[in-house]
């Protein structure tokens, strides 16, 4: 597997990506996927934060209303659904555990951690623990890749396809300079 290939980390992605976390984004290494108006959705994060510690989270949804609709998911206890259904059906566990293999091999050139060696995101490929980290994956992967982060995508309200950003294109209007911001 490779790693996909990401766009330049621009500072107006990492002014948009920090307004949508309320916090400073850290350790960004290519926008992963983007919303229908050009912000960033979802981000690559290096394996190993600035400051050192061990981050697994490599394909982290940064998008508010994305981040919300799962959220809300959670709350709905979608996860306990997809739990029942990984325990009982082989079929769903084998796609589940390539997942977790493409996103360590889609990791890997970014940094090898032995802190995280083996570890993933979302629970993968054991559990469903966090709905963020499998739409994140699946947003950043495409379709087919995570069937879970797959399924989430589709019980949302939210879709990539349509723009619920708070200030659309933000990111796009500062892309004349497409200075480097990592």
């Amino acid at each position: 597997m490779t790693t996909p290939p990401f766009e330049p980390v621009r500072d107006a992605d990492l002014r948009v990506v920090s307004e949508q976390l309320g916090r400073p984004a850290r350790g960004v290494v290519g926008i992963a996927a983007r919303c229908a108006c050009g912000n960033p959705t979802v981000v690559a994060t290096a394996p190993r934060l600035p400051d050192g510690t061990p981050f697994p989270t490599f394909y982290y949804l940064t998008h508010p209303a994305a981040t919300a609709e799962m959220s809300r998911l959670e709350a709905d206890q979608v996860m306990v659904g997809m739990n029942d259904r990984l325990a009982d059906d082989a079929g769903l566990r084998a796609a589940y555990a390539r997942a977790h293999d493409a996103y360590l091999a889609d990791r890997a050139p970014y940094g090898e951690v032995p802190e995280i060696a083996g570890v993933s995101a979302g629970g993968m490929p054991r559990r469903v623990k966090c709905l963020h980290a499998l739409a994140g994956h699946a947003l950043a992967a495409g379709p087919g890749v995570n069937p879970l982060g797959d399924e989430a995508l589709a019980l949302s309200a939210w879709s990539p396809q349509r723009c619920e950003c708070e200030d659309p294109g933000a990111a796009l209007a500062g892309a004349d300079g497409a200075e480097d911001g990592r």
